[in-house]
């Protein structure tokens, strides 16, 4: 589950109600959510919740050890822009997600799961990271029970601790999100006998209120899946399991020359080169400081990669160049596909600018790409300009499909078109 590349956030579901009836009364609702913490099926969840930390834990404790300095530490959370931190930082996320696959099949041998997936050259590297975290945490487990807070076995009298944290929408409830999970963390704890600690927790129990839809659940992820790839963010940096998403509409095949004309700091090649190594993907942009994070990016996973398996340290089939979108260094029909994150003109550009840009940048990738199978799949929230563009176009590219997405809170659109 935490291989899943579209995915943010995960946790176990406790219990769902479909159509849970709040009363009224502010006082009344809330009693009737702390009722409910007696009643729900918490065994099989917190097993789930156990098993994945058995070892994510262990091996984040192990890694705070060596970390030098307090500073260094607050430097990894902010994915900021700094080079020796933020190596540690991906590491750190995909030593996680990895490792939980790694107690999943560690009870079978590992190549079968490995080939169930489809993508065969990939998994070869990630079958052997999962052999090495495996090594490591056999070697580790000596030293682990110290460290693994209470999570082992023996440790099980240490008290854990909590938080509740509540998401609600909605206007027709009487409470407030805060109040809700301060109620039904009071319940969670009268019975389990846990601590509430907000910063420093190990479980976090998520209530989930959307209208009369109520999902309790038990975070399994600590910080988002989607800062996987990206070491060094941009003003406008998209988030890596949107950028998947994207690729993956476009339908890749072994060989295709995949082009990002605006890539930014990289987000959607580095995710293409990394999830479909059989491609080539050519990145380009005009601004010169964003072809730079771009390359960083592009280092550090290649400094990922070594550090996996040292011995067969495998290049990445990705290019970054800065050039001109409305002029591109490419022959006419030599691209198979276009995928991009368009400038919304909010941060970056103007919607004034996009009136020119968008026709101008539709011609062109019109231009490069093959006539008949070539597809773009571009991402847009200035969308008026887009379908203005579009009609502009249509002799070149025919609209196949319109996905509606939240890009931090703007309603865009990502359009898939095939080239006529």
């Amino acid at each position: 589950v935490h291989r899943l590349r579209s995915v943010d956030n995960l946790f176990v579901v406790v219990e769902e109600f479909k159509d849970y009836q709040f009363k009224e009364n502010k006082e009344d609702a809330l009693k009737d959510l702390e009722g409910l913490v007696k009643k729900l099926p918490w065994t099989d969840p917190l097993k789930v919740w156990e098993l994945n930390n058995s070892l994510k834990k262990k091996k984040t404790k192990r890694k705070k050890h060596n970390l030098q300095s307090p500073a260094s530490k607050e430097k990894l959370n902010d994915g900021g822009e700094e080079g020796g931190a933020d190596q540690k930082d991906t590491n750190d996320q995909e030593d996680c997600a990895q490792n939980i696959v790694g107690v999943a099949s560690s009870q079978d041998t590992e190549k079968p799961q490995g080939v169930a997936s489809q993508n065969g050259g990939e998994e070869e590297e990630e079958d052997n990271e999962q052999l090495n975290a495996r090594d490591e945490v056999q070697a580790s487990s000596g030293s682990s029970t110290k460290a693994g807070d209470g999570q082992t076995a023996e440790g099980e009298a240490k008290v854990l601790k909590f938080r509740v944290t509540c998401n609600r929408a909605g206007d027709k409830h009487s409470f407030t999100s805060n109040e809700a999970a301060r109620d039904f963390g009071g319940a969670v704890q009268e019975h389990f006998q846990w601590k509430a600690d907000m910063t420093n927790f190990d479980v976090e129990v998520l209530l989930n209120i959307h209208n009369n839809e109520v999902v309790v659940g038990i975070a399994l992820t600590e910080e988002s899946l989607h800062r996987r790839n990206i070491t060094h963010f941009g003003p406008t940096t998209l988030r890596s399991t949107l950028a998947y998403g994207m690729l993956r509409l476009c339908d890749p095949q072994p060989t295709d020359i995949i082009v990002d004309p605006m890539c930014g700091t990289g987000a959607i090649p580095i995710e293409g080169a990394a999830e479909w190594p059989g491609c080539y993907h050519i990145a380009g942009d005009n601004n010169p400081q964003a072809v730079k994070r771009a390359a960083n990016n592009i280092c550090s996973l290649l400094r990922k990669n070594e550090s996996k398996d040292s011995s067969t340290a495998l290049g990445v089939p990705l290019d970054i160049i800065q050039w001109d979108i409305c002029n591109l260094p490419l022959r006419p029909g030599s691209v198979d596909i276009v995928v991009t994150d368009m400038p919304f003109g909010k941060r970056i550009g103007s919607k004034k600018k996009n009136w020119d840009l968008y026709p101008a940048c539709l011609m062109e990738m019109g231009r490069i790409c093959t006539p008949g199978t070539g597809r773009a799949v571009l991402l847009t929230q200035d969308k008026k300009c887009f379908a203005k563009a579009l009609s502009r176009v249509g002799h070149i590219w025919r609209r196949a499909q319109t996905v509606w997405v939240n890009v931090g809170g703007l309603h865009a659109a990502v359009y898939l078109l095939r080239r006529t």
